[in-house]
């Protein structure tokens, strides 16, 4: 079911989108806990404390951190981080948790409470969602069943922090419409979809869309572009007709990667392609 959000569309961007800005900080997982590999942080032309102030310049001001963006889990750290955020006015609408595999054939429980850990993160930074992988294994009846009790399990984490929990059609195990449809059925409206519509392509792309973007509660507009730096208009205008035609009235989360390293002008391309889906 599409989300009751009172909020109208709006643009948002998430950090991954400004990760050469945020000087390429490596990803990480729950195989190091909370052991963060600092020495790759610091070297971009802006802190993840700067970002918010920039992104209101740039006329963003609904955010989603990916978790390898944060260079401590210090409780004061996240304080000053939601103090930037609040002093600019930018919404921190979801905490996006990239890495764990509650599906994983020997480590399941490991990686549950490593993803579980983000849930008092989220808080603290004042989000108001978490997203967390549904799965890294391939669907079957097994993987599916440990992937909704796993999101179950999370759900009672995030509710009592007052957040909701999304997933997303990501990865190995929500790689189709079959199986997202099976999961959130079974999940009964107690998990969102963060809606991508840059992780699905081939022939089939569209329909697969159109299946599932009943359960949209968030998008992740990603557009695609050539090695020469042409952006796909005719794909990106496509699939935000597919959240128009369906009532979507979440945020739009512009996702950049791109050839050109001015990630603030990729950005400022896709911007100018949602802001006719803002009204």
């Amino acid at each position: 079911m599409l989300s009751q959000q009172k909020a109208a569309p709006r643009v948002s961007v998430s950090t991954w989108s400004l990760h050469r800005t945020l000087g390429d900080p490596v990803k990480y997982g729950a195989e190091q806990g909370t052991n963060i590999p600092v020495e790759t942080h610091g070297r971009g032309s802006l802190s993840l404390l700067e970002l918010p102030a920039h992104l209101a310049e740039f006329g963003i001001h609904t955010l989603e951190i990916c978790h390898f963006h944060l260079p401590s889990l210090d409780k004061g750290y996240l304080a000053e981080l939601r103090a930037a955020l609040e002093a600019a006015h930018v919404e921190l609408f979801s905490l996006l948790v990239d890495e764990g595999d509650m599906t994983h054939p020997q480590l399941a429980e490991q990686n549950w409470q490593w993803i579980a850990s983000w849930v008092d993160v989220a808080a603290q930074l004042g989000a108001k969602r978490m997203r967390a992988v549904a799965g890294r294994s391939q669907p079957s009846a097994e993987t599916v069943d440990m992937s909704v009790r796993g999101l179950q399990r999370l759900v009672e984490r995030t509710q009592a922090q007052g957040l909701r929990l999304m997933t997303e059609n990501w990865l190995e195990l929500l790689s189709s419409p079959d199986v997202v449809r099976q999961v959130f059925e079974r999940l009964e409206g107690n998990v969102g979809l963060c809606f991508d519509f840059g992780n699905w392509g081939g022939p089939t792309k569209y329909e697969a869309l159109q299946q599932i973007v009943q359960w949209a509660e968030s998008c992740h507009a990603k557009a695609h572009f050539e090695p020469a730096g042409e952006m796909d208009r005719v794909d990106y205008e496509r699939c935000f007709e597919i959240t128009r035609m369906a009532g979507f009235s979440g945020p739009y989360t512009l996702i950049y990667d791109g050839p050109d390293a001015d990630e603030w002008r990729g950005l400022q391309r896709e911007k100018e392609v949602v802001a006719p889906y803002l009204h």
